[in-house]
């Protein structure tokens, strides 16, 4: 008995340090990833209680400690490895990882020189970092990385449809998934169940008029342990769940590749979706929007394959811009797409990426404040 209340008494004084040293963590006011190669980086993650930061650089993960030391690195990678997530939960890293034959798949592979055998697969990576202890870590042969296979957004991506009388590929224009966060059901931002949320890549097609629509597909990963597999680049696996719990559908006119980076903030209890900037006239064409948190999701119609299709759409937050013709807000700001991480009290550490002059991709993540005012997002620490 005594050595059970000391072993709860040592689990206490542990957890008491942990959050000790959290709330007293001063966060650098930027962290620099390094020259990383020939691929941008994709999205970051802070992991305030191990003090260290990832970041994807699409073909590779790179770890460092908070004042941009390299840690570790994961390689190998013949996919696109995008946004990131710290699962509050167990302590891992998510990503998504998508494997396409289209014109972003191609331009990956025939830049690494390699062929994927026109295999079309998007995955939920899931990273053990506390096993990314050396540079260049093997994605497939080292013992710290599952993936889970997504169903739901292959059909779509595969899928042909009829769109204004002519046929088009690719169900609400998916191009495969990118944003990836960790949050509360919608309408419940006090919850304290945890989900995932991943947004679909959208292609930027300005003939087509399916694809004015941000798609969310919800998960519920508790017993996800049955779907893990090891990464087998040469024959991908189909381990996952058939369908999502929820598909949700925000309005904000049409975006170039869809949500790149989205992220919830339990500060506002609101989700930030960074995206490029999309083409059609009718648009504003925003770089930043907000979905409500608070609001459930609402019953919509879309028009799809010719066909109205009843969908739960999804509300933009009040604030920012709000455009006269279409109603939709959001906020004119040039960074996040590439990285964009809440670290409590309202602070953000978003990813100001840069090519050097000898043509090697790097990132600088900066610490911001959320504003949210009409005329401004945020504002630098």
């Amino acid at each position: 008995m005594k050595k059970i209340i000391l072993s709860v008494l040592s689990l206490l004084i542990s957890l008491n340090t942990i959050n000790a040293q959290t709330t007293n963590l001063v966060l650098p006011d930027s962290i620099y990833s390094g020259k990383q190669g020939k691929f941008h980086v994709q999205g970051v993650a802070i992991d305030t209680i191990n003090k260290c930061a990832y970041f994807s650089f699409t073909n590779k993960l790179i770890k460092t400690d908070l004042s941009g030391n390299l840690i570790g690195s994961v390689v190998g990678f013949l996919g696109h490895l995008g946004d990131l997530d710290l699962n509050g939960n167990d302590g891992k890293i998510y990503g998504s990882l998508e494997y396409k034959n289209d014109a972003i798949g191609k331009g990956i592979t025939n830049t690494l020189g390699v062929d994927n055998g026109n295999q079309n697969g998007f995955y939920v990576a899931i990273f053990d970092g506390s096993k990314i202890v050396r540079p260049d870590m093997d994605a497939e042969k080292e013992d710290l990385l599952r993936t889970v296979y997504l169903q739901e957004p292959v059909i779509d991506y595969e899928a042909t449809v009829q769109v204004d009388g002519k046929v088009k590929e690719h169900r609400y224009a998916c191009s495969g998934i990118d944003g990836l966060t960790f949050g509360p059901a919608f309408g419940d931002p006090k919850g304290k169940k945890q989900y995932l949320y991943v947004a679909y890549g959208v292609y930027g097609d300005t003939t087509r008029s399916d694809n004015d629509h941000q798609v969310i597909l919800k998960y519920d990963i508790d017993k996800w342990g049955k779907y893990e597999s090891h990464l087998l680049q040469g024959k991908l696996h189909r381990s996952g769940p058939k369908k999502a719990m929820s598909k949700y559908f925000v309005k904000t006119g049409n975006s170039t590749y869809g949500i790149q980076n989205l992220a919830y903030d339990a500060y506002t209890g609101n989700f930030y979706a960074a995206v490029y900037r999309g083409k059609k006239s009718i648009f504003p064409n925003y770089d930043l929007f907000v979905i409500d948190g608070s609001k459930k999701a609402t019953k919509g119609i879309i028009t799809t394959d010719n066909k109205m299709e009843k969908v739960e759409m999804l509300q933009l937050a009040n604030g920012g811009r709000k455009d006269a013709n279409t109603g939709i807000t959001g906020w004119v700001f040039p960074w996040g797409s590439t990285g964009l991480c809440p670290v409590g009290g309202g602070l953000f550490y978003i990813s100001h990426n840069n090519k050097t002059t000898d043509g090697q991709q790097e990132s600088t993540v900066y610490k911001y404040k959320w504003v949210g005012s009409a005329d401004q997002s945020f504002v630098k620490e």
